[in-house]
């Protein structure tokens, strides 16, 4: 368990990457107890410096030696690294916080969104999961309305940002953006087909029941983290040309009649969510919006006439923030608050 300080030393593993560079920046605007940064990435950014409350801090290569002396260590570095480096860090004292898919659903890894099972973070052995990036924007709505009424199935459909992909996605739509506007060819390397001025329903790799691995993680994250294998999940996952934001579309059965107003009501008092749902003056959420938010915002809350308890809803967030860096370190402090 993490020890009583009043300081910690914090790396972050993945460091030059979209969501490592957005753990520093979310460090620093908490004001998190950092008493000293460590920051590592692979060999190519060996020597760089990344600035950290205005002070430059060198990247240095990760090795399963580095360890030593560190408190907590944020990782965003893809699984297999943190396959291989985690259990090193774990065996040094170090309590890791992983972004990847690699522990999520290892039962003897806690998979925590802090809004909704914060005291998961007390049966660690090591090693917490932070859960798939559209799967914490959707349990953090879901949690409350679970509770108020008792969730049966939810039907959710995604319209996920290139960000979720990484940095060489975002420079792929830029330049295809131009392209297409140019009238000049576009060549596809990141994604199978053409992302600027499209829609590919196909996020990670496909299985063999049609299903993509993205949306199996949204099913098995849900249940685990909500604590409940009745909960049935049917999900659609597509990628959309958009550079920073995570939309869903979410229908919603319950076994508790829930109205609209009163769904509204629960979700205004709820931790960590926004009700942003005023459609008469165009107003819900969109991504550029949520953009550097912490929030998950909620609008387009309506009832669904077509079965006895049913809901609709639209909700956005900053999928390298509350998706990723800011749960990561929301984790980091559960974990401070409970030492």
């Amino acid at each position: 368990m993490l020890k009583k300080k009043d300081k910690y030393v914090v790396a972050v593993v993945g460091a030059t990457g979209a969501v490592g560079n957005e753990m520093i920046t979310v460090l620093e605007e908490r004001n998190f107890p950092v008493g000293e940064l460590r920051l590592f990435a692979s060999g190519r950014s060996e020597g760089s410096t990344l600035n950290f409350h205005g002070r430059p801090v060198k990247v240095e290569v990760l090795t399963e030696s580095v360890f030593e002396g560190i408190d907590i260590a944020l990782f965003s570095a893809g699984g297999d690294r943190s396959r291989e480096f985690a259990p090193a860090a774990a065996r040094a004292g170090c309590v890791v916080v992983d972004n990847s898919s690699a522990w999520r659903m290892d039962p003897g890894v806690p998979l925590v969104v802090p809004e909704v099972n914060p005291d998961d973070v007390e049966r660690h052995k090591g090693i917490i999961a932070n859960p798939n990036c559209s799967t914490i924007q959707m349990v953090v709505v879901l949690k409350p309305i679970h509770d108020a009424a008792r969730i049966r199935r939810v039907v959710v459909t995604t319209f996920q940002s290139v960000s979720g992909t990484g940095k060489k996605a975002m420079d792929e739509l830029l330049q295809q953006t131009s392209d297409v506007l140019n009238f000049k060819e576009v060549k596809p390397v990141v994604y199978p087909y053409q992302i600027a001025f499209n829609c590919l329903p196909h996020i990670d790799r496909f299985m063999d029941d049609g299903y993509t691995k993205e949306e199996i993680k949204m099913v098995n994250e849900t249940k685990k983290i909500l604590g409940d294998d009745s909960v049935k999940v049917s999900a659609t996952t597509v990628r959309v040309p958009v550079f920073r934001g995570h939309s869903e579309s979410l229908n919603i059965e319950t076994e508790k009649k829930l109205s609209a107003n009163e769904a509204r009501a629960v979700l205004s008092v709820a931790p960590g969510v926004i009700v942003y749902d005023a459609p008469g003056k165009n107003i819900y959420p969109v991504p550029v919006d949520v953009a550097n938010r912490d929030e998950v915002y909620v609008g387009r809350i309506r009832e669904d006439d077509t079965i006895e308890n049913g809901l609709n809803m639209w909700i956005a967030a900053d999928n390298l923030r509350k998706g990723a860096a800011l749960n990561a370190v929301q984790i980091a402090e559960e974990l401070i608050k409970r030492a």
